[in-house]
C-alpha cells in the first residue's frame, strides 16, 4: 500500500502519522499543531547533517581499525602499538578530570531504589500493561508456576504439598528479610498492630522500623506493609483464602514489590518500520502517559480487561496515611542514531533519522503526564526518561543531549526535562565512558551494560584481527570482566549512586527461574541499583536479591576501593589464540548461531514480532531481540571471513536450520515454512545479514531488518 503524505512545516508527514499527532497526541499538552511541526521541522533541518556526519566517522574509524589488523595479519596483537593506534585516530579520548553528574528531579525509582527492571516492547499493549503493572507481585505464585522449587506440579488443580512447600520457602525470606524476636513466621498465627507496632503472636520485629503500614482493622489486619532496604513487602490475610485457610495467621499471599521501573522499548523488542508501526508504538505509549491504557482479551474462556493499576493506600504505624505507587516507573527507549523511517519526509524527500522523530514525539506525549496534578502519575518530579541506545563515544552523547535541548525549547519544557539514559553496549562508548557521561552530566539518569550487543560490536570492531572464539568462550575472556566492573566503576566515580541507575543486562531464559534464583544474585552484589529480567514473574523472584544485598552499601564500599578495570582490559581482543576445533565443534557453533538466527528473524519478517521466547537449537526457549541476532549474525560472519566455515557449508546449515525452525513452529496457524523453496522473504533476510554481515553498518540488524519487512509488508 502506498503512503499518503501531507505537508506540515516543509515536512511530508504520513497521513496516520499526522492525524495521530493533532488529534490524540497534542490535545491537552498546550503545544498548538504549528509550534510542534515548526519545531520537527527545524529539528530536522538543523541536526540532520550532523548525525550523517557522525554515522560517517563511524565507518571512518571502523575502516582505519581494518586496515591496521589487515597490515599485521599473522602477529601478536602488541596491546600498546594498538591503543596507541586508537588514541591517534580519535577513538579513544583522553580522560578528563573527575566531575559529578548534575542531574535533578529525579524519581526515586531511579535514585534511591534499587531493583528490578522489566523491558517489554511498546507494540504489544497488553505486555505493557502487564509490565507497568508488575510494579507488584505475587511471591506464592513465583514459587508455586515456576521451577523455582524443582519441576513444575503434574497435576491440573491444586497441589496442596507444593502449596505447603511455597508458604515455607516464602516464610524462610521473611524470617530473613523481618525476623521476629524468638521466633518465625512460618509459626506465626496472629499479626496484629498495637500501639503503632507490629506483633506476631504478641512478639515485635527484631526491626520495628520495618512495618510502616496496614489496611483494615488493627486486631486482624487485612494487609500488612513491610520495608527492607528500600523495597515494600505488602502480606495479604484471607482465612477464606485456598491458602490462607491453611494457615493459623491467614496468610494467603505475599506480595513483593517488584520491578520498581520498566524500560517501554521503542527499539530493539519491536518491529517499526513505516508510519503504521510507528504510530501504534505512540498510540500505546500515549495510553501510558495518560493512564486510560487498556486491552480486552480471551483467556481461559474469559474475557478480561487489563487496565493501569491504582495507587495502594496505607494507614501507616503513627495513625497517618502512606500512598504506594501501584505501577512501574516507566522509561523510554527511543532508537539510536542510525536509522531513517518513511513515516516523515524532509523538504528533500529523504526519510528523517527515527531518533530524531522519536525524540521529539515521545517527549510530547510524556507532557500528558508532566501536565497531571494527581491521579495514575508516571514521574512524580516532573521528568521524562528517555533510554538511548547504540551511541558510540561521547560526541554521540553529546548529540544526543543537544537533540533533547531542541525539544525542550520546541515545546516550551524546562532544560532538562528528560533524562537521558546511556546504554554502554558498543565499545567505544565503553572505551570512554567517563567522557560520555560527562557529555550529558545534567541529564544522565541511566547506564547499563548489555553483554549481546557489545559483543556484536567488538566482534564487528574486530573482524580483521582474525576468528573469533566460541561463543560460550567469549563471555569467559578477560575483557568482558573488565567491561562489567569498569561500568560500575566509573557510574559510581561520577556520582551515579543515590542520583541515577546502574543496570545490568537481561535474564535470557524465562522458563528457567531456579538459575536465575541462584545466579541473577551477582547484579545486586557487583553494585548495580537495577537489571533486567524478560517477565513479570521473574521480576519478583528477582526482587528476592535486592532484600539479601543492600545495593548503596555495596556501592558505597566499591567506591571507596577505587576502580577495579581500566581501558587496557577491555581492549584485550578475544579471538581464538590456539584453536584447534574439530568439524564437529565448528559445525555445532555455526549450527546454534543460524537456528537462533532464523527462529528469531522469521517472526521478525513475517509476524513483525521484534521480541519473544524463541526454542534455541535444544528446544529451550530463550528471549531473543536484535541484540542477540546481531551477535551471532557476526559471528559467523567473523567465521566465513576467515575460512573457519565456508560459504556452501554455512549455507547448507542455514538450510537445515530452517526445517528445524518450521519444525519448532508447525503448530502455529500463522506461520510460513521457510523449507523446502528457501525462498521467502525471512529467509533471505537471515541470509543476509549472516552473508553479508562485514559490511554492515557497525554490524547492526536493523538495516536488512527493516527492508526486508517492508519487502513482506508490500507483497
Amino acid at each position: 500500500m502506498t503512503t499518503q503524505y501531507t505537508d506540515r512545516a516543509g515536512l511530508q508527514v504520513a497521513n496516520v502519522l499526522a492525524d495521530f499527532i493533532e488529534t490524540r497526541a497534542l490535545p491537552g499538552t498546550g503545544v498548538e499543531p504549528a509550534t510542534f511541526w515548526s519545531g520537527l521541522a527545524s529539528l530536522v533541518q538543523d541536526f540532520r547533517m550532523r548525525n550523517v556526519d557522525l554515522l560517517a566517522e563511524r565507518e571512518t574509524m571502523q575502516q582505519q581499525i581494518d586496515s591496521w589488523h589487515i597490515e599485521r595479519r599473522g602477529q601478536a596483537l602488541d596491546a600498546d602499538a594498538y591503543k596507541a593506534f586508537l588514541e591517534e585516530i580519535g577513538y579513544l579520548q583522553p580522560e578528563q578530570g573527575d566531575f559529578a553528574i548534575e542531574t535533578a528531579n529525579v524519581d526515586p525509582e531511579i535514585a534511591s531504589i534499587a531493583g528490578p527492571q522489566l523491558v517489554v516492547p511498546v507494540t504489544n499493549a497488553r505486555f505493557v500493561l502487564n509490565a507497568a503493572n508488575a510494579r507488584w507481585g505475587s511471591l506464592f505464585d513465583g514459587f508455586y508456576g515456576t521451577n523455582a522449587m524443582g519441576p513444575l506440579p503434574t497435576t491440573t488443580g491444586f497441589d496442596a504439598g507444593r502449596g505447603a512447600r511455597v508458604v515455607a520457602r516464602a516464610a524462610v525470606f521473611l524470617d530473613q528479610a523481618f525476623a521476629i524476636q524468638g521466633t518465625s513466621h512460618a509459626k506465626a498465627a496472629s499479626y496484629t498492630v498495637e500501639n503503632g507496632q507490629l506483633l506476631v503472636d504478641g512478639t515485635p520485629l527484631v526491626a520495628p522500623e520495618k512495618f510502616v503500614g496496614f489496611t483494615g482493622d488493627a486486631a486482624r489486619p487485612s494487609t500488612v506493609l513491610l520495608r527492607n532496604n528500600g523495597l515494600y513487602v505488602e502480606l495479604m490475610f484471607d482465612a477464606a483464602h485456598p491458602v490462607g485457610k491453611t494457615n493459623a495467621s491467614g496468610l494467603a499471599d505475599v506480595m513483593m514489590e517488584s520491578a520498581v521501573s520498566a524500560i517501554v522499548d521503542c527499539e530493539d523488542s519491536v518491529a517499526c518500520v513505516d508510519a503504521e508501526d510507528k504510530v501504534l508504538a505512540y498510540c500505546n505509549w500515549l495510553g501510558l502517559m495518560q493512564g486510560d491504557l487498556a486491552e480486552t482479551f480471551e483467556k481461559g474462556g474469559k474475557t478480561i480487561t487489563r487496565a493501569l493499576r491504582d495507587d495502594r493506600t496505607y494507614s501507616t504505624p503513627d495513625g497517618g496515611s502512606l500512598t504506594v505507587k501501584g505501577r512501574a516507573l516507566l522509561l523510554v527507549r527511543n532508537v539510536g542514531h542510525l536509522m531513517t523511517n518513511p513515516a516523515i519526509l524532509d523538504a528533500d524527500g529523504n526519510e528523517i533519522f527515527e531518533g530524531m522523530m522519536d525524540a521529539m514525539i515521545t517527549t510530547l506525549i510524556a507532557m500528558h503526564d508532566l501536565k497531571k496534578s494527581d491521579g495514575l502519575r508516571n514521574s512524580a518530579t516532573g521528568s521524562v526518561y528517555v533510554v538511548k541506545p547504540k551511541m558510540h563515544g561521547p560526541a554521540e552523547v553529546a548529540f544526543a543531549n543537544e537533540i533533547f535541548g531542541h525539544v525542550e525549547a520546541a515545546l516550551g519544557l524546562p532544560q532538562n526535562t528528560v533524562k537521558l539514559g546511556i546504554m554502554d553496549e558498543e565499545r567505544r562508548t565503553s572505551v570512554n565512558l567517563k567522557e560520555c557521561i560527562r557529555a550529558a552530566k545534567h541529564r544522565v539518569c541511566f547506564i547499563n551494560t548489555g553483554f549481546l550487543d557489545r559483543t556484536g560490536d567488538e566482534i564487528h570492531t574486530s573482524m580483521e584481527a582474525g576468528p573469533f572464539s566460541r561463543k560460550d568462550f567469549i563471555k569467559r575472556k578477560s575483557w568482558i570482566t573488565a567491561y562489567e566492573n569498569q561500568n560500575v566503576d566509573i557510574g559510581l566515580e561520577c556520582g551515579l549512586s543515590g542520583k541515577a541507575q546502574i543496570g545490568k543486562g537481561m535474564w535470557a531464559v524465562p522458563d528457567n527461574m531456579d538459575a536465575m534464583i541462584e545466579t541473577k544474585s551477582e547484579h545486586p552484589k557487583s553494585g548495580a541499583n537495577c537489571a533486567w529480567v524478560p517477565s513479570p514473574t521473574a521480576a519478583t523472584l528477582h526482587a528476592l536479591h535486592y532484600h539479601r544485598t543492600d545495593v548503596f552499601a555495596v556501592q558505597a564500599g566499591l567506591a571507596a576501593g577505587g576502580r577495579r578495570a581500566y581501558v587496557d582490559a577491555l581492549l584485550a581482543i578475544p579471538v581464538a589464540r590456539y584453536r584447534k576445533w574439530s568439524d564437529a565443534q565448528i559445525n555445532r557453533e555455526v549450527e546454534n548461531n543460524a537456528q537462533g538466527i532464523l527462529g528469531y528473524v522469521v517472526r521478525w519478517i513475517d509476524q513483525g514480532t521484534g521480541c519473544s521466547k524463541v526454542p534455541d537449537i535444544n528446544d529451550v526457549g530463550l528471549m531473543e531481540d536484535r541484540a542477540t541476532c546481531r551477535i551471532s549474525a557476526q559471528h559467523i560472519a567473523n567465521w566465513l571471513h576467515h575460512g573457519v566455515v565456508s560459504r556452501d557449508a554455512a549455507m547448507d546449515i542455514m538450510k537445515q536450520m530452517a526445517v528445524v525452525v518450521d519444525r519448532q513452529n508447525a503448530d502455529d496457524p500463522t506461520y510460513t515454512a521457510m523449507a523446502p523453496s528457501y525462498d521467502g522473504v525471512a529467509f533471505q533476510a537471515a541470509c543476509d545479514l549472516v552473508f553479508e554481515g562485514r559490511i554492515q553498518p557497525s554490524g547492526y540488524t536493523e538495516p536488512v531488518l527493516h527492508a526486508r519487512r517492508l519487502e513482506h509488508k508490500a507483497s
